[in-house]
């Protein structure tokens, strides 16, 4: 996996579906691929809607928790978009925290979705999640996010997505900011780089 060959600073974020859910299966698949890459499990970001959470939620948890043991990164994708409830960040294992990009587009201008995105950072950070805030398209919106307290932005005004063949991981390592492993609780410094390449 091209990814492997990364600088050790930079991660590699995977969607799951609910197909994936199915069954038992999913952790074993993704231990037996991480070692077919050579990935480290740290390295890697799951990330899951919150549609997923709302079937049979106990199992989907087990899995989840499965996955974590492993090293892997749990990650709540689109936060906000749908039937949002606080009940999943402290249920589930999380590591981050993605807001939809809904709440990105207006920021700049209403101070009441500033509000709501300080709100969610705050909340997540109290229980050791990074925040990313995806849709980042104008300086505007970029220069308010940086300061609702989250720790990453991502979109297209940070960068677009591109075939792996013209991938620069180590351009984008060297933009990296240097810090200190990350505590599990707490805000955390703000990454205005790429959220995954």
């Amino acid at each position: 996996l091209e990814a492997a060959r990364w600088p050790a600073g930079l991660s590699l974020a995977v969607n799951l579906s609910a197909a994936q859910f199915r069954g038992e299966a999913l952790p074993a698949v993704v231990a037996e691929s991480l070692a077919e890459a050579g990935l480290a499990p740290q390295r890697l970001e799951l990330e899951v809607t919150e549609s997923l959470l709302m079937h049979d939620t106990d199992r989907v948890l087990r899995l989840l928790h499965t996955l974590a043991a492993s090293g892997a990164r749990i990650v709540l994708d689109d936060f906000g978009s749908g039937l949002s409830s606080l009940a999943h960040l402290w249920r589930f294992p999380f590591d981050k925290l993605k807001i939809d990009r809904g709440f990105t587009q207006g920021i700049a201008a209403d101070a009441r979705l500033r509000m709501v995105v300080r709100s969610i950072a705050s909340f997540a950070h109290a229980l050791g999640m990074r925040v990313n805030v995806e849709g980042v398209e104008t300086e505007a919106q970029l220069r308010t996010l940086q300061r609702c307290g989250v720790d990453e932005l991502q979109g297209f005004l940070l960068g677009r997505p591109v075939p792996v063949d013209q991938l620069d991981p180590a351009g984008a390592a060297e933009r990296l900011p240097e810090r200190a492993p990350a505590p599990r609780s707490g805000p955390m410094p703000l990454d205005t780089q790429p959220a995954a390449l």
